[in-house]
């Protein structure tokens, strides 16, 4: 007579990730290509922007506004969406979905991008008076991520990893 083992299931593993952790990856993947082409044009590897008609993609890139604190503003864009992709990476991974440091940065890195992505819009409306393109897709991203990551505010709440 000859047994089987069945293999015993972690709990963790049937559950599926987070839906909000996995738009946060692909939408911060999104925003940091768009961040790295800008921040190419800035450094002048590339020599023109793909704007379409009537932007004013070079207008922004060229104003004083286009420097945050002695950086490039698309090398910002580079390192936050980066770091928003590697989070919420580590939030998908089993042993990572109930770490808090995951919903805390997440939340508070997601917090930081839409606050700066509205900053810069309101510069390019009421200071530098021109828009750019991929600027405005920047921030909708940013606005995405930062919906998307309200549901870690739950998640805050409920664990804790002192």
């Amino acid at each position: 007579m000859s047994a089987t083992v069945t293999p015993v299931r972690d709990e963790a593993e049937t559950v599926s990730p987070p839906r909000n952790r996995m738009a946060i990856a692909l939408l911060s993947l999104v925003g940091f290509f768009i961040a790295v082409y800008m921040l190419l044009y800035k450094l002048g590897v590339i020599g023109t922007l793909a704007c379409g008609a009537g932007g004013s993609c070079d207008t922004v890139q060229s104003s004083s506004w286009a420097i945050f604190l002695g950086v490039p503003v698309p090398a910002w864009g580079v390192v936050g969406y980066g770091a928003i992709f590697v989070a919420s990476l580590a939030g998908l991974q089993t042993r990572g979905r109930a770490d808090l440091w995951v919903a805390r940065s997440l939340l508070g890195l997601a917090t930081g991008a839409f606050v700066f992505s509205a900053y810069l819009t309101a510069l390019e409306a009421f200071v530098i008076h021109a828009w750019c393109r991929w600027c405005i897709v920047s921030a909708v991203l940013a606005t995405l991520i930062f919906l998307c990551s309200l549901a870690e505010i739950g998640r805050l709440g409920s664990g804790s990893d002192e």
